[in-house]
């Protein structure tokens, strides 16, 4: 699979960590299912894996590289959170590469804007040592894409995508114009919380408890408007409501990111992805989600970690 024709990909947050999962997502799940999901993703061309250090409490890349990483995408990040130390970039990324058991990484993100220029000028030198095949920013404003982009220029080199928290009930990278301007520059958007925690679900499936669930479950309360429309939509294409979400998201040139820990999951994320929602339906599902005004996790939920 090329870069390029990347319509989906699979998250591995809650990977690894029984506690993490339990505590969450409302069970783990061990390696044996996961590396079953992992190979059905690549049996079913969607073969993308979305990484970071913390996901799975620093579990989930082990796992991942255990599992061996030819012939599938690498998406890995570095986040930076002090203030910056000149090679905490490339000490970074030298243990993605330890724990991915590999010398590259396809898709290399910058997590959070902080110190962007000094961060990059670290993810520009590994690019030109051919140790990251494509730069891409993450949790970023449309001012500071700009930037990112403006300094990638200079090198030569290509922004290939933005990675934010983007859903049905949370469109406000698209209202404030940065989905639009990455289209216009041929800039992918990743979509991450597609599901919104799991508040974009069948409300009537039995699930296990979870810290999510405790959460938002008032808030779930509130969309049955929306559920009973989604479900309606996903009638007609043979969709679950969750998939719904997902069809929203590809239909409007966005690539959904979405944990999957079982292979069904996996397989539900590439029947989404290839089915189209009409202007119509996508009309109804916003103008319904706007009417509700639901706000789970909001746009831009980590900017409490970008320094000032």
């Amino acid at each position: 699979m090329k870069v390029s024709d990347i319509k989906a990909v699979v998250g591995t947050n809650s990977w690894g960590s029984a506690a993490y999962g339990k505590i969450l997502r409302g069970e783990s799940v061990d390696e044996s299912v996961l590396k079953s999901t992992f190979d059905c993703a690549k049996e079913k061309n969607i073969a993308v894996f979305d990484l970071a250090q913390d996901y799975g409490l620093g579990k989930a890349q082990k796992i991942f590289g255990r599992f061996g990483t030819d012939g599938v995408i690498v998406s890995s990040k570095f986040t930076p959170t002090g203030r910056y130390k000149k090679g905490q970039v490339r000490k970074s990324f030298e243990k993605d590469l330890t724990e991915f058991n590999r010398d590259y990484v396809d898709i290399y993100w910058l997590h959070l804007p902080n110190d962007i220029e000094k961060n990059l000028a670290e993810i520009i030198d590994l690019y030109r040592e051919k140790k990251i095949r494509y730069v891409g920013v993450s949790n970023f404003t449309l001012e500071e894409c700009q930037l990112a982009k403006s300094i990638l220029d200079d090198a030569g080199i290509l922004l290939y995508g933005v990675q934010n928290h983007y859903s049905l009930l949370c469109r406000d990278w698209e209202k404030n114009g940065l989905v639009n301007w990455c289209k216009e520059n041929k800039i992918s958007f990743w979509a991450w919380a597609v599901l919104e925690e799991g508040m974009l679900t069948n409300p009537n499936a039995k699930s296990k408890k979870s810290l999510m669930k405790i959460i938002f479950n008032r808030k779930k309360k509130k969309l049955h408007p929306l559920y009973d429309m989604m479900e309606d939509i996903g009638n007609r294409h043979n969709l679950t409501i969750p998939q719904v979400a997902m069809s929203f998201c590809s239909s409007k040139g966005i690539i959904p990111v979405c944990g999957c820990r079982k292979s069904y999951q996996v397989e539900q994320l590439v029947e989404a992805v290839n089915v189209k929602l009409d202007d119509e339906e996508i009309s109804c599902l916003e103008k319904e989600a706007d009417r509700l005004n639901v706000k789970i996790l909001g746009a831009d939920i980590f900017r409490f970690a970008v320094r000032k």
